[in-house]
């Protein structure tokens, strides 16, 4: 039998009101049978402990650029269907799409790059982020992986990777390009913020005493709010300075502002302009500005508002993105060739 609280027992003992008491004796062990266990308190240092790629990705791999001392590191998964691939915004990494990547690989395969200055990607010159250069690094990565016949490819990019995939669905190069999906950036709206960056920057914590600290106050700050997506991704975001004997972000955003207005100056109108089906995911009520209001009005694009999500929608609500890519491939009949016409066959590729 549950054990009854001391006052509770003495009470019960009393004179004449012993049957209301009873009765409430009662009643306080029927509320303790109810009570939902409460599970052990975690400490911080396990509640924020790095977790592993190889739970989400199927492998990682080192594309080196030929004629070049550049090496970009991919993370891939899944072996049928449309290659969705992944461009992760500024300061985060390819394992930002880590959680989203669990379930994509069921139904399609996924490609995460670092892009250069972040992750374990290494290239000549880490501060060029201009964006002509970064598209240039993702030609250059699908070309080296996927030679001259590469499947169909459904471009992603959050941020200032949306801005790279906008750039290169623009350039018209890819000419197995299926699909264009970008997270939470707007012409207007990034524009607008380019100003208070370099105080956003500078004001957020610079050094980290374990890499824990660094994926706790990446929650606890406002960065990321799925505690398991900042365990795998975060660490990667971050480097061990020996002379500072603790760790710094990977990326140095700070030193790349020259860069900064060409990632998204005339991003609505190349959005506009890719001949692809195209999809614009927002975290917030972004205003739309006129040639993307008018875009939308005529249907040349799907926009979807995620709710209950900050800025890093492919981590924080990586099931509900995961379901958004899906059927957009789904809906678009993008197959592992590009869009399938139902009761067309396409040509046997002749043998060798």
């Amino acid at each position: 039998m549950d054990s009854v609280p001391e006052e509770v027992s003495n009470s019960s003992s009393g004179g004449g009101e012993g049957g209301a008491e009873n009765t409430n004796t009662h009643e306080n062990r029927s509320q303790q049978r109810q009570l939902p266990i409460r599970p052990p308190i975690q400490p911080a240092s396990e509640k924020y402990s790095p977790l592993n790629w190889s739970a989400y990705f199927d492998q990682e791999d080192d594309v080196s650029i030929p004629e070049s001392d550049d090496i970009f590191h991919v993370y891939t998964a899944g072996k049928e269907g449309p290659v969705v691939f992944c461009l992760h915004g500024g300061g985060y990494s390819g394992l930002s799409f880590a959680l989203a990547a669990k379930t994509i690989k069921q139904e399609a395969r996924i490609v995460a790059m670092d892009l250069r200055g972040h992750g374990k990607s290494s290239t000549e010159n880490e501060l060029d982020l201009s964006i002509e250069t970064l598209c240039g690094d993702v030609l250059a990565v699908l070309k080296t992986m996927y030679g001259n016949s590469p499947p169909a490819i459904v471009l992603v990019g959050h941020s200032m990777g949306g801005s790279v995939a906008v750039h290169v669905a623009a350039k018209k190069v890819l000419p197995s390009l299926a699909g264009l999906i970008v997270v939470d950036v707007v012409e207007g709206t990034a524009m607008a913020s380019l100003m208070h960056m370099q105080k956003i920057l500078s004001n957020r914590m610079q050094y980290f005493p374990t890499i824990e600290k660094a994926i706790e106050w990446s929650v606890k700050g406002g960065t990321l709010r799925n505690v398991e997506s900042a365990r795998i991704s975060i660490p990667s975001t971050v480097k061990y300075d020996d002379s500072k004997k603790c760790y710094v972000h990977r990326a140095n955003l700070m030193e790349t502002e020259q860069y900064w207005r060409g990632w998204y100056e005339g991003l609505s109108e190349k959005f506009l302009s890719s001949p692809v089906p195209k999809i614009l995911l927002l975290a917030g009520t972004d205003r739309l500005d006129r040639a993307l209001t008018i875009g939308q009005m005529q249907g040349k694009f799907q926009m979807v508002l995620v709710r209950h999500t900050g800025h890093a929608i492919q981590e924080d609500v990586p099931d509900e993105f995961a379901t958004i890519v899906l059927n957009f491939i789904s809906r678009n009949r993008i197959g592992p060739n590009g869009v399938e016409i139902p009761g067309l066959r396409r040509p046997m590729k002749s043998q060798q």
